[in-house]
């Protein structure tokens, strides 16, 4: 079954938790005891409607204060597709954690309060979907039952975004407006009574009609070889396999390939996935392939097709989302985590700031927490990628701290 990411982003009090909750819950997807649960939370409150909000708030902080503060993951199905939401905070504190749920996702869900329109938050969490190159935006215009469902309200707010639309440089991107009431679940699955004037689709129903093709970008073939399969069994004595996934297009029996870093050159003997063997593995397949003759090949090295092979640079431009308490300073060392290699590198410079709210640059020598910039790493060795505008997986890296081992920063190639 098919399976789409999604990723939602609003500001405090827009109905982000509510939406995935309402999501949930006309889908039969709670379970009697949440649901349970739910009713009687909601009525020790007060509330006369379920807060559906408790579905996905997991931490106590959360339901206390009515924030969503960190990722939660919610997993959901329907008979066409399963679902993963990423129920990322909004607030400009946490943009690290809207950038972690956002950079695994195929479509983005952006809230927007019909009461306050188009503001300062949306502007980031735009920003943040076209430099994560998400190709599905769907503005949800929310809480229209409080501004009597008026139409003129909702043309106003999508005039609005549409203005914002024409700042991005990402062209491929497809933006969707939806009118709703994610409370009393006008749009979310079912049709609003209250909405006749609008003739589109509901959330669900958006979701379910979007293809692969809509959503996941193609670029050229790239597999990181994450292990050596040896099973040195009597059956498979002399097997020898590269087990990974497969990013940005197919593969087939019989491709001239090339492992990188030493250039060497083989052809695709044999494409397996688990027991079974194919002809063609498609981009998103873990598989494992052998190859035609023996050659080294370990973890960290990347099988390309040889008419197809990326940059191979130790000096790389890069947009740094920080993610560390601890400020990034030129002269640090980190070390690159680029798909299954690991490459130890040095900040050379800060170049800027960029602002997410499309205002611009500001000249840098520092990135504090949560702050996003141009910087240049210096890298030990050669690193294989593609920029991250040409092929999302082989432009992305993370950078860890060599005395912390924690995950300080996400970069994107340019």
């Amino acid at each position: 079954m098919e399976v789409l990411k999604i990723a939602t982003a609003g500001s405090v009090d827009d109905g982000k938790s509510t939406l995935i909750g309402r999501l949930l819950y006309d889908t039969k997807s709670l379970t009697t005891d949440k649901i349970e649960a739910i009713e009687k939370s909601s009525k020790l409150k007060g509330y006369d409607y379920l807060d559906l909000s408790l579905a996905t708030d997991g931490l106590v902080a959360e339901r206390e204060q009515g924030i969503t503060i960190d990722v939660a993951h919610i997993y959901f199905s329907t008979a066409k597709k399963s679902y993963i939401i990423a129920d990322t905070p909004g607030h400009v504190e946490y943009t690290r954690n809207m950038v972690t749920g956002a950079s695994t996702s195929q479509v983005s869900i952006i809230l927007i309060d019909a009461r306050k329109g188009v503001i300062e938050q949306t502007y980031r969490h735009f920003f943040i979907n076209n430099l994560l190159r998400v190709k599905e935006v769907i503005v949800a215009i929310n809480k229209m039952d409080l501004v009597d469902y008026s139409e003129e309200v909702f043309n106003k707010i999508k005039a609005d975004f549409q203005a914002l639309n024409a700042k991005s440089t990402f062209k491929e991107q497809n933006v969707s407006y939806i009118p709703l009431s994610a409370i009393n679940g006008g749009n979310v699955v079912d049709k609003s009574e209250n909405m006749k004037w609008y003739d589109g689709q509901t959330v669900l129903e958006h979701l379910e009609a979007l293809e692969p093709t809509d959503v996941f970008e193609k670029g050229e073939a790239r597999f990181p070889v994450q292990t050596v399969i040896r099973p040195k069994t009597e059956e498979y004595h002399d097997f020898r396999g590269y087990a990974g996934k497969l990013y940005g297009n197919s593969i087939k029996v019989g491709d001239a390939v090339t492992v990188l870093p030493s250039l060497t050159e083989s052809k695709v003997k044999n494409i397996h996935f688990f027991d079974k063997q194919y002809d063609e593995a498609i981009a998103g397949s873990s598989i494992t392939i052998e190859l035609e003759n023996d050659i080294n090949v370990t973890r960290g090295d990347m099988i390309v097709k040889s008419t197809e092979l990326p940059k191979i640079e130790k000096d790389i431009t890069t947009t740094v989302c920080w993610m560390d308490s601890k400020k990034l300073v030129p002269g640090t060392k980190y070390i690159v985590q680029h798909n299954t290699n690991r490459v130890l590198a040095k900040v050379e410079s800060i170049k800027n700031t960029i602002a997410t709210d499309y205002s611009g640059t500001t000249p840098a020598t520092q990135l504090a927490i949560n702050e996003i910039g141009e910087v240049r790493i210096k890298l030990s060795k050669p690193l294989y990628f593609d920029a991250y505008n040409d092929n999302k997986s082989n432009g992305a890296f993370i950078l860890i701290d060599t005395a912390t081992n924690t995950t300080a920063g996400v970069g994107f190639i340019r």
